[in-house]
């Protein structure tokens, strides 16, 4: 089992930076695959980007490509999620979820962490 907690999330400009951080708990931290998503006021959450458990490979859906980097430091019980070039509808609560079966868009994410808001304005 592995408990998650997001942090790093606030104001920022359009053309801005924000880095998203993900701390795990447990000892198993290094089986699972990990992912962000996101969900907006009056939307359906959606996925943004995944990454391996060893963090060999990683997947972003179209909109973030480019912009955002996944990434993960087993040792640290860390998950990242750096946002650059930031646009007023990546605005939403991000959230890390853990995988113990799958990793990517598709996976069936069993962990959830409580959320961070990321707020750009124009």
């Amino acid at each position: 089992q592995v408990q998650l907690v997001e942090s790093g999330g606030g104001l920022v400009q359009a053309g801005g930076s924000l880095r998203l951080s993900c701390a795990a708990s447990g000892r198993t931290f290094s089986r699972y695959g990990m992912g962000w998503f996101r969900q907006a006021p009056g939307k359906e959450r959606e996925f943004v980007a995944a990454i391996t458990r060893s963090g060999g490979m990683t997947y972003y859906e179209d909109f973030v490509k480019g912009r955002f980097t996944i990434s993960r430091d087993n040792a640290k019980k860390m998950v990242y999620l750096q946002m650059n070039t930031l646009k007023p509808e990546d605005t939403a609560v991000y959230y890390c979820a853990a995988s113990g079966t799958d990793w990517g868009k598709g996976a069936r994410y069993d962990y959830w962490g409580q959320g961070t808001q990321v707020t750009v304005s124009s």
